[in-house]
C-alpha cells in the first residue's frame, strides 16, 4: 500500500481545487526551500505570455521538493496532477514483472511530468529524483479549467502533448536506425541543447545520470556506452571526466554514421571516464 500526503490550499490565496493527494512515497519536502509558485511563474516556465492573466496571477500553486532518489509517482498510481520540473533532473521509467527498468526520459526544467496519466486516469510510469529537485504541482482539472479563461496555456497544454508524441517518434527511429555510436553522439547534442536552453553552458556540462541509464534510454549496454564516449574522447570530438562532458567537436558529433577504424584515428591523451 502506497502511503499518500495531502497537501492543502495556501491560505488567504484563490482555491485551486479541492485538497488533493499525490504519492511522493518518502513525501517531498517541504520545509526547505520554495512553497509557492505563482501562475505567472508557471506560465513562464512553460513559455506561455502572462501578459493577460487580470486576477488570476494570484493563483498560487503547491511546490514539493524531492532529494535524489526519490519516487515522485509510481506505476499505476490514481492520476489528479501533473508536476512541471521548476529545477533539477529526474529520470521516467518502465518496470516490468521481474523489476527490471527501462529508462524513457529524463526530464529537467519546464517539463510536465504524468502525461501519461491522463488517459487511463492512472500513472503509466514511474518518476525519480536523479537530483534535488522542485516540482510545482498542477491539478489538472485546475489547469483544463484555466485553459479555457486562457487560450495560450491551452494551445501549450496541447503543443507539450504533442511535443512529447513527437519526442517518442523520434526515438523510436533513432533506435531502429541509428548505430550504438550515432545514438550517443545524438544523446549528447540532446543533453547540450537542453542545457543551454536552460541558460547554462552547452559545451559543458556534468550529467546527472549513470551510463548504465544511459545505456537503458538508448537501447545499448553500460559498455557500449562507456567504450563510445572514451573513443571520442579519444578521437578528440569530447572531453570526458567522470560525469562531465565538454563538447570538443558538435559538427562530428552532428554527422556521425559510424567512427572510422581504430587504426586511421587522431589520438589524445584520455583526460578521464565516465
Amino acid at each position: 500500500m502506497l502511503n499518500t500526503h495531502t497537501y492543502e490550499n495556501p491560505p488567504g490565496s484563490n482555491s485551486l481545487s479541492a485538497p488533493w493527494q499525490i504519492d511522493p512515497v518518502a513525501a517531498g519536502r517541504q520545509c526547505h526551500g520554495r512553497l509557492w509558485s505563482t501562475l505567472k511563474e508557471v506560465c513562464n516556465l512553460l513559455h506561455v505570455p502572462s501578459s493577460h492573466l487580470c486576477g488570476d496571477e494570484e493563483l498560487l500553486f503547491q511546490n514539493v521538493q524531492f532529494k535524489s532518489g526519490q519516487r515522485i509517482h509510481a506505476i499505476g498510481q490514481a492520476f489528479d496532477a501533473l508536476h512541471l520540473v521548476h529545477s533539477g533532473f529526474l529520470k521516467t521509467v518502465l518496470i516490468d514483472e521481474y523489476g527490471g527498468e527501462q529508462v524513457l526520459h529524463f526530464p529537467m526544467k519546464g517539463d510536465l511530468l504524468g502525461i501519461d496519466g491522463i488517459h487511463a486516469r492512472c500513472y503509466a510510469s514511474e518518476v525519480v529524483a536523479l537530483s534535488e529537485c522542485n516540482l510545482i504541482v498542477l491539478p489538472f482539472k485546475k489547469l483544463i479549467s484555466l485553459g479555457k479563461d486562457h487560450p495560450e496555456l491551452e494551445d501549450t497544454i496541447y503543443d507539450l502533448l504533442s511535443q512529447e508524441l513527437v519526442r517518442k517518434q523520434g526515438m523510436a527511429g533513432m533506435l531502429g536506425s541509428m548505430g550504438a555510436e550515432a545514438r550517443v553522439a545524438r544523446f549528447l547534442l540532446a543533453m547540450a541543447g537542453r542545457f543551454e536552453g536552460m541558460g547554462y553552458s552547452g559545451k559543458l556540462f556534468n550529467l546527472r545520470m549513470t551510463r548504465h541509464e544511459i545505456g537503458s534510454y538508448l537501447g545499448l549496454t553500460l559498455e557500449t556506452v562507456s567504450r563510445t564516449l572514451s573513443n571520442f574522447n579519444e578521437i578528440g570530438w569530447i572531453s570526458v571526466y567522470q560525469r562531465t562532458i565538454e563538447i570538443k567537436d558538435q559538427t562530428a558529433l552532428e554527422s556521425l554514421r559510424r567512427l572510422p577504424s581504430s587504426c586511421s584515428r587522431p589520438r589524445k591523451v584520455v583526460q578521464g571516464s565516465l
